[in-house]
């Protein structure tokens, strides 16, 4: 499927705050990302706890480290919510 991507404002925010390695990681890993969301390089997995709060499947991909970026599926459209360490998954 072909999917239309739409980061939110907080991903923007959390995006802007991260370390020049950060951001390079992230768009090296954004590129994979757009391809293939569940490419195996990214480590694709649900957030259980996330998904129960917000009633829907939200899913993260590792991009270095300790450094997630947390999205979900709606239709056609992947809309990333956030990106950081394993704190974000704390909703």
């Amino acid at each position: 499927m072909k999917y239309r991507f739409k980061p939110t404002e907080n991903f923007w925010e959390s995006f802007y705050d991260l370390s020049s390695s950060q951001k390079d990681s992230t768009r090296r890993a954004w590129k994979i990302f757009r391809e293939n969301p569940f490419d195996p390089r990214l480590r694709t997995h649900k957030i259980h706890k996330l998904s129960a709060l917000y009633g829907r499947t939200i899913y993260a991909v590792d991009i270095e480290g300790d450094l997630r970026a947390i999205f979900f599926i709606k239709g056609d459209c992947i809309v990333t919510v956030d990106i950081g360490t394993h704190d974000i998954y704390k909703g």
